[in-house]
């Protein structure tokens, strides 16, 4: 079955839709979050970035930002957010296995060797996301340690990984 959507990395031109789509899917409180204060001033990468298009239109979205976990690089990635209008089509799991792909060749490239996240469990489980054990990893905000996720792209990359976790700064 071909997919009535196109994966194709983001482009400046997209920032204004990514920017409804994440205001419309999260609302004001987003600000509040414990992701958002990590992505909070840095910008994200956009080679690592994706969106997803019907007709030239932004109908989904996904983002990667590098931040620090202790003294180590690591991924952030979110927000990820689909157009209601667009729901359960697998736009979000296109979006989110093009994210991985990407982070994995970042990874053998030299760059960080796993993504964080905070979002349901059950949803990014088949992507390889597990819970990051308690205590691992102290976020900027209070967080639900049960959805707080890290998918490993190195063998045991959450052992080095360990500390606060903040914003980089370059």
């Amino acid at each position: 079955m071909t997919h009535p959507f196109t994966i194709t990395p983001e482009l400046t031109t997209h920032f204004e839709d990514i920017e409804a789509i994440t205001q419309l899917i999260f609302g004001p409180g987003m600000y509040a979050r414990a992701a958002y204060r990590l992505r909070e001033g840095v910008p994200h990468e956009p080679h690592l970035s994706y969106v997803a298009l019907r007709d030239s239109k932004v109908i989904g979205s996904v983002r990667q930002t590098q931040i620090l976990i202790g003294d180590q690089p690591a991924l952030l990635l979110g927000p990820l957010g689909v157009l209601p209008d667009f729901k359960n089509k697998g736009i979000g799991k296109a979006l989110m296995q093009t994210a991985i792909i990407a982070a994995k060749g970042n990874f053998a490239a030299g760059g960080a060797n796993m993504i964080l996240l905070v979002g349901d469990h059950a949803y990014y489980a088949p992507f390889g996301f597990r819970q990051v054990p308690q205590n691992h990893i102290v976020m900027p905000r209070p967080v639900d340690l049960g959805r707080t996720l890290v998918l490993e792209l190195e063998d045991n990359a959450l052992a080095k990984n360990s500390g606060v976790a903040r914003p980089f700064q370059s």
